[in-house]
This record gives C-alpha cells, structure tokens and sequence, in this order.
C-alpha cells in the first residue's frame, strides 16, 4: 500500500488547450540533439557532416567526462551542425531515413545484472543521459552510488500530458526499466503517483519499487518536492531521477538491444486548433504537429510547459527531455490603462481581478508581463505556492549577493530552478527567478567539484 503525502501549498494554473486522448504518428522528417539540454555539457563532436547514423550511434561526448556519450535518437543522415555565439554547439541535426534502424547493444535480462554492466551498457548507447542527480540537475555520474532513484508517473504542471494514457501498453518495457534501476542504487528506487492524476491500478502490479502517491497543486509533481518528502538531501548525498517515459526507453534498450526513442508527446495550448498526443521519437521537428493547427495570431512555441519549458519556433525541435509541446499567444502589446481596469476575463493569484470568484474557469493566458522589472523586496507571497521548509527570498538574495555558505544553509541543495517557476508567475517585481537559481545551483558545483 503506498503512503500518501500532501502537499498543501502551490497552485493550478487552469489553461485552455489540453490534449484530446487521441494518438497520431508525428513522421517527422528532421531530428536534433541539443546539447543546451544538458547542464554542464561541453560537447566534443564524434561525427562529421554528411555520414549516415543509426539510433545509437555517437555524435558526441562530454570534454569533462568522456564516458558520457550522446547518440543519434534515429537512423539517416548527420545533415547540419548549428552554432551560436562563441561558435557554441546548439543543435546536431539528423535528417531521417524513415527506418527508425538502431545498433544492436544485445538484450540482457535485467534480473542478471550488477551496476558495472547496466551501467555499461547505458552509457555505450547514450541511454545514460535520461539519468539525473540532484543537486544540480546535471546528468548522473555513473561512478556514484545514489542512495535513491526517483521515477515521476506524472507531472502537475499546467496541461501536462496523462502519463495513465502515455505508458499503455509498454508496462512491461517500464518493469524492465525499474528492474535496471534498482541494480544503480543502494536504496529503493521511488515510483511517485498522483492520488487525482493517477489511476492507482495502472501502477500496482509493479514490483521491486516502493509506490509513493501524492496530493495538491502543482508543484506537487516536481521531483524536488518527492525528494524533500521521501528521502530528503543533505550535503554530500546524492539522488538520481528520470520520468516515466525515461524508464520505458531504459527498459526497452535491456529487453531488446535497441535504443529506441521513441516517445508519446502531448501538443497543448490554447491557440492550437486540435489539440492531441503525438507518437514521435526524442528531438522530433515540431513542423508537422502545427502546420495548419494553429491560430493565425502571433504565437509563442514552447517546448515543455508554459512555467518552464523552451521557447523555440515553429520549425524547432523537441528538447530532449520533454514529452509536451505548448502554443501560447505572444505578449508584445501595451495595454492602455490596464492597470485601472476592473480586469473581467483576466487571471490573478491575488484578489486585484474578479477570477478568484471563478476557481474552475481556464483561460487563455499570453506571455504579456504587464509591468516591467521593479524593487526586490519581502512581500510573504512566495511562500504561498512554495511547498519547502526554505526562505525563498532570503535564498534568492543569498544566490545574487553569491555568499556560499548562506546559501549552503538556506537549502540549495533541495531545490532546482523549476521550483521557483510559481514565484516567478506571482512576483510582483517581475525578475526571472529560475535564471538566477540556476546560475545559483552552477556556482555551487563548480565551487564544490
């Protein structure tokens, strides 16, 4: 039987656009790795243009640590290679051949292995990188004993994707997957449900995990939340996590030698025409999910959600770790006296709009900031919707000031830049908390390493 832990402080921001449980293949044409996903990558390329690749052949490797490998998600051709400022690397493209082909890694049963083998196997396929520690929020390192591993069946942000609906039929690529996990830990590996989002019998019968079931608003599916409440961190530990759909492709690679990528993606938001669930593989142009099923407004393309994810254009890719794709519209307009209107049809966590008399009304919400960067002081609103025995502000300004003993003391280790994504919505000063937590969280492991 699992435990049930509350989580009494957070909020659902309510939107229109959720997906329609109806699955339709993407085929994609043009695929991309983009080592911007990866914190704390610095990528040494493998591959060279114009050579032909199968899924799990290596495009490049990480200069700090060589033996994590990242492979190409699909077979064809290594077409383009996109830089940035400072000739940084920021997609790998691969033009598909529609075969979908991968190298053969040898299927093992999960029951015979130790950590040495899982783990080599993981890494030689590119598997590894869906693996995530915290703190940081970087890739796992393979050398370390975690003493937990956490799997998130669902997710509480706004429109997020029915992971009940995503996993059917791969339940037992998924025990596989578990099955692998438990031989990298010392400890348990943690499946973590939702008690309104899950249903429990889609997760019972699973076995060699402890199931956890949660409660509340979001941020009750961030992993940081499971972590504080299950097996908290404490300097010096250490805990890796993946989503669910991570453990299906872990156990897909030990069931039949394949690295398959592929992946259920959800294509939400309130300017998308019919919103509905994609069968794409990691990295998927984004092209053919909204040609013609899109508003004719000015729009703002999100890999991930609203709170946290990417924003990319109409042609861009799928970050490596999303299963969502959101459709917004865009912002760029002043509005006239907006703050002396009575505000009919808006959304406001606080009681300056009539909304609160409506809880359950979703609406369409725009990237518009309504106001401009302002003063950085105490308000007691953070602390609404931030479910951590922490002192938001103080942290944040412990983080500005750089002061890292403080900011060891204020809990660092526990949280992540997502955490701060509801501060962010609610902030009356209008400054980018998540941007300053994770150059936070950067300066801590480079101090620490």
């Amino acid at each position: 039987m699992s435990t049930i832990y509350s989580v009494k402080k957070g909020l659902d921001i309510k939107l229109l656009g959720e997906a329609e449980k109806a699955i339709v293949d993407l085929d994609a044409k043009r695929f991309a790795i983009k080592p911007p996903d990866f914190i704390g990558c610095f990528p040494k390329m493998l591959i060279k243009d114009g050579e032909m690749v199968k899924a799990g052949t290596p495009l490049f490797f990480d200069k700090y640590r060589e033996n994590i490998i990242y492979t190409s998600p699909v077979s064809g051709k290594f077409v383009e290679l996109k830089r940035g400022a400072k000739r940084k690397i920021l997609e790998l493209i691969i033009e598909s051949d529609g075969k979908f082909e991968s190298l053969d890694f040898g299927s093992t049963d999960p029951g015979s292995l130790d950590k040495k083998t899982a783990t080599e196997k993981l890494l030689k396929s590119g598997v590894w990188p869906l693996l995530r520690q915290r703190p940081y929020s970087v890739i796992a390192n393979p050398d370390d004993m975690p003493k937990s591993i956490f799997v998130s069946a669902f997710s509480s942000a706004p429109l997020a994707p029915d992971f009940d609906f995503v996993i059917k039929g791969n339940e037992k690529a998924l025990q596989a997957g578990l099955d692998v996990l438990t031989k990298l830990t010392s400890g348990k590996v943690h499946l973590n449900t939702h008690q309104k989002l899950n249903n429990p019998e889609s997760f019972k019968n699973f076995k060699n995990v402890q199931v956890n079931t949660f409660s509340g608003a979001h941020p009750s599916g961030n992993v940081s939340v499971h972590i504080s409440r299950i097996d908290p961190i404490n300097k010096g530990d250490v805990v890796w996590y993946t989503d669910i759909q991570g453990a299906i492709t872990i156990g897909k690679l030990f069931l039949t030698g394949q690295y398959d990528s592929s992946r259920v993606v959800a294509l939400t938001g309130s300017e998308v025409l019919k919103p509905r669930y994609y069968r794409a593989h990691m990295g998927a142009c984004i092209t053919n999910m909204v040609v013609d099923n899109v508003s004719d407004s000015k729009n703002r393309f999100i890999s991930g959600d609203v709170l946290t994810g990417t924003k990319i254009e109409s042609d861009g890719f799928l970050d490596f770790y999303d299963s969502q794709i959101t459709v917004i519209p865009e912002g760029d307009y002043y509005e006239f006296f907006g703050w002396a209107k009575p505000g009919f049809g808006k959304w406001s966590f606080s009681k300056t709009y009539p909304a609160w008399l409506t809880p359950n009304k979703k609406y369409r919400l725009d990237t518009n900031l309504h106001g401009g960067l302002r003063a950085f002081v105490l308000t007691g609103l953070y602390e609404k919707v931030f479910p951590f025995d922490i002192y938001p502000m103080q942290l944040m300004k412990a983080i500005l000031v750089e002061d890292i003993d403080l900011m060891e003391n204020l809990g660092i280790y526990e949280i992540d830049a997502e955490d701060f994504a509801l501060c962010e919505v609610i902030d009356p000063s209008k400054i980018n908390m998540q941007e300053i937590v994770r150059n936070g969280l950067e300066l801590m492991r480079k101090e620490m390493s």
